[in-house]
């Protein structure tokens, strides 16, 4: 990923970056269940090889990274500073965690359809929902396929 290149800000404070296939690099996949209370010799395992950008990235001409910022998401495990993978081709469904534009500003926010009326709501309970209506300026921008942070 080239982040000079292809990065930009957007007006919320998201950077939103555009995924390079050309340093593509294949890790060792364990094809083995990890116990997280007993140590594995997991080396006696390695089974396949993964490409991250191939796990990943289905679309890589509608696929973007985009940084998070803040703490809205923190129940559905998204956190301040992950890059989240967002596919644009991707049709938004109910449910699904979503990165949209109202009124000019990206959010990450997950769609719900309740009743008859769409909502974006926060996965903490510190934000209130947003309903959309025919006033919102609203667009979904892409579906977030995968969300990466550090430990």
């Amino acid at each position: 990923m080239n982040k000079k290149k292809n990065t930009k800000k957007s007006q919320n404070n998201f950077e939103i970056f555009l995924p390079e296939n050309k340093s593509a690099k294949e890790l060792s996949l364990i094809n083995e269940n990890i116990s997280a209370g007993f140590p594995s010799p997991a080396e006696d395992y390695v089974d396949q090889i993964l490409d991250l950008n191939e796990y990943m990235i289905k679309n890589l001409s509608t696929t973007f990274l985009i940084r998070v910022s803040g703490d809205s998401m923190i129940n559905a495990g998204i956190y301040n500073g992950d890059i989240l993978v967002v596919d644009r081709s991707l049709e938004p469904a109910n449910n699904k965690i979503i990165i949209g534009v109202i009124d000019g500003e990206f959010l990450v926010k997950r769609i719900i359809k309740k009743s008859g009326k769409l909502f974006l709501e926060a996965e903490n309970d510190m934000f209130k929902p947003i309903e959309i209506n025919s006033d919102s300026d609203f667009k979904v921008w892409g579906v977030v396929t995968f969300a990466i942070h550090k430990f």
